[in-house]
C-alpha cells in the first residue's frame, strides 16, 4: 500500500464525516440497559442505531450490505457484510454502540452529552467507548478498496448491550451463524492502549463477578445513642465479611478458587508492556495528592491490572449522603462488589464462591444476603500465529514509527470469551485507542483523535496480510490461491443456505 496515501485518506474521512458523526453520536444518551431500564421507551437506542446504520449505507464499499436486526425483547443489532477477493474465508470486525452512565465529576466546560473538542482529543461519553468503531471497520475497508489491496469477506458486528454484559449477543451469533460464517480472523476495536504512540494487541482481559451485599440488623433505624453498644453497626459487619474475601492491608484476594497460575509468557510479555511504559504505567492516573500504587515493581503492577483479581464497592444503598445524615443507627447497608476476575477463571464459580465467604455464619447472627447479578468470562488469547504477529510489527512501524506492544486489559469484553469458545481455531486483534486519561466509563472521557486514524490504517494493513498469508502458503504448497470471488461467493452462499 502506498502509505503515505492511506494516511491521507483517513485524515480526510476523519475529519470530513466520521468527526461529525462523532459529535452527534455523543449527544445521544443511549445508554445500556442495565443502566436505562427503559430504553425502548426512550428512543436513545433507536437514534444511535440510525445514525450509525444512515453512515454505514452511505459509504461506497463495493457490495455492501447493512442490516438491522431484531429479536424481541432484546436490544438491536446492526450486521454488516462485504464481500472480498476471498469469500471462503471470513474476517469478523467487531464494536458496540451503547454507553455508560453519565459519571459525575466532569470539568466544568465538558459534559458525557455534549461533544467538546481540544486540540487532538473529543471529549464526551461513547466516542472512544465504542462509537468510533464503526466507522474506523468501514474506513479500513474503504482504504484497501482504493488501495486496490484484495482481501477476504469481512463482516461488521456492532451490539447494543456490551456494557450490559452482552447478554443479547449470543442469540444473535445463533441466529446469524450462517451469514457469519466461520471467521479465521477477529478484529475488536473495544480495547486499550498503553500509550498512543505505537499498535497495542490485548492478550487478554478479566472476567467480572459482581453482585449486591446485604446486611440487615434492624427493621428500621434507631437513635444512635440509644442502640450504638447494644446493636452491632451493619456497616461494621459488612467490613467484616469483605475482610474474608479481601485483605484491607494489601488489597489481594484471599480465597485461592479465585486465583490462576498466570501463564509464562504473559508474565514475559507483562515485563516488555512494563519497560515500554515506565513509570507513565502508574502516573497516568489523576492521583490524589500523595496516593501511591500498590506496588514498586511495574511488571507487578502490569500482572495486577491484568491476571491478577481484585474488588471494588462500587455502589451502597443504605447510606444517606453527609449533608442529611442524621444520628441513627441505620438499619442496612448495602454494597455492590465488583470483582476483577483473571482471564482464565471462572466467573460463575467465583459468583457462587462470593455467596458462601460473604454469608455463612456472619458476626452476630445478622442477616446477610447476597445477590449474584454478573458472571463475565474473562478471555486468553490463543498462541499468535507468525503472519499475524509480523503484521501487527509491520503496521505499528509503518503508521507509528515504533513497534507493537503486547499486553492484557484489565476490563471485560464478554463477546471475546464467546468467539474464543465458537472460533477456536481464529486469530484474534484485539486493540483500541482507551488510553491514558481517556477514562471511559468514569468523567471526561475523551477519543484521542490521532490514535484513532493511525489505528484505522493499522487494521487496513494487518487485514491485507491476511489475505496474502492465504497467498503465501498456497505458494508454498505449490496450489491455487484464493478461488475466483464469484465462484467462492456461489459456494459460500449455498453452504450458508
Amino acid at each position: 500500500m502506498d502509505h503515505n496515501a492511506v494516511s491521507q485518506f483517513v485524515d480526510r474521512a476523519f475529519e470530513g464525516s466520521i468527526i461529525p458523526q462523532l459529535f452527534d453520536y455523543i449527544r445521544i444518551p443511549n445508554k445500556s440497559p442495565a443502566f436505562d431500564a427503559q430504553w425502548e421507551r426512550a428512543g436513545h437506542m433507536e437514534r444511535a442505531v440510525k445514525l450509525i446504520v444512515d453512515w454505514c449505507k452511505a459509504q461506497p464499499i463495493e457490495g455492501l450490505k447493512v442490516s438491522v436486526h431484531r429479536l424481541p425483547g432484546r436490544t438491536p443489532l446492526v450486521f454488516m457484510e462485504a464481500p472480498g477477493d476471498d469469500n471462503e474465508d471470513t474476517v469478523l470486525m467487531y464494536g458496540h454502540l451503547d454507553k455508560q452512565p453519565e459519571m459525575t465529576g466532569w470539568l466544568p466546560t465538558l459534559g458525557p452529552w455534549e461533544p467538546v473538542r481540544k486540540g487532538d482529543k473529543l471529549y464526551g461519553r461513547g466516542g472512544a467507548d465504542d462509537g468510533y468503531a464503526a466507522f474506523a471497520s468501514l474506513t479500513a475497508l474503504q482504504i484497501l478498496q482504493e488501495q486496490k489491496q484484495k482481501r477476504a469477506r469481512c463482516v461488521v458486528i456492532i451490539e447494543a448491550c456490551e456494557e450490559s454484559g452482552s447478554y443479547d449477543l449470543p442469540f444473535y451469533i445463533d441466529e446469524l451463524k450462517d451469514e457469519i460464517g466461520t471467521p479465521s480472523l477477529v478484529v475488536a476495536l473495544d480495547s486499550g492502549c498503553g500509550n498512543y504512540d505505537q499498535l497495542w494487541c490485548t492478550t487478554s482481559l478479566r472476567g467480572l463477578a459482581g453482585g449486591n451485599v446485604r446486611v440487615d440488623v434492624l427493621d428500621e433505624g434507631v437513635h444512635s445513642g440509644d442502640a450504638s453498644g447494644i446493636v452491632p453497626s451493619s456497616f461494621r459487619v459488612l467490613r467484616t465479611l469483605l475482610s474474608r474475601l479481601e485483605d484491607e492491608a494489601t488489597g489481594e484476594i484471599l480465597p485461592k478458587e479465585f486465583h490462576v497460575k498466570i501463564p509464562a509468557q504473559r508474565v514475559a510479555q507483562a515485563k516488555v508492556a512494563a519497560k515500554v511504559l515506565g513509570d507513565y504505567l502508574w502516573q497516568r492516573f489523576p492521583w490524589a495528592k500523595g496516593t501511591k500504587p500498590m506496588a514498586k515493581d511495574r511488571a507487578e503492577l502490569v500482572l495486577n491490572r491484568t491476571w491478577e483479581p481484585f474488588l471494588e464497592v462500587i455502589g451502597l444503598d443504605g447510606v444517606p449522603p453527609t449533608d442529611k445524615a442524621g444520628n441513627v443507627l441505620r438499619p442496612f447497608t448495602q454494597a455492590r462488589l465488583s470483582l476483577r476476575v483473571p482471564p482464565t477463571g471462572d466467573a460463575k464459580k467465583c459468583v457462587a464462591a462470593m455467596k458462601d465467604v460473604l454469608t455463612k455464619n456472619p458476626p452476630y447472627g445478622a442477616k446477610v444476603t447476597w445477590d449474584g447479578e454478573k458472571a463475565s468470562r474473562g478471555w486468553n488469547a490463543p498462541e499468535l500465529a507468525p503472519w499475524l504477529e509480523g503484521a501487527c510489527e509491520r503496521a505499528s512501524q509503518q503508521f507509528y514509527r515504533k513497534g507493537c506492544v503486547y499486553m492484557g486489559e484489565g476490563g471485560t469484553i464478554p463477546f471475546m470469551g464467546m468467539l474464543g469458545e465458537k472460533f477456536p481455531e481464529a486469530q484474534f486483534l484485539i486493540t483500541g485507542v482507551l488510553g491514558p486519561q481517556s477514562n471511559a466509563h468514569g468523567p471526561n472521557e475523551f477519543l484521542h483523535i490521532p490514535m484513532a486514524k493511525r489505528l484505522t490504517c493499522c487494521v487496513a494493513q494487518v487485514i491485507a496480510d491476511h489475505y496474502l498469508r492465504n497467498e503465501v502458503t498456497a505458494k508454498k504448497a505449490g496450489r491455487p490461491a484464493a478461488k475466483k470471488p464469484a465462484k467462492a461467493a456461489k459456494k459460500a452462499a449455498k453452504a450458508r443456505r
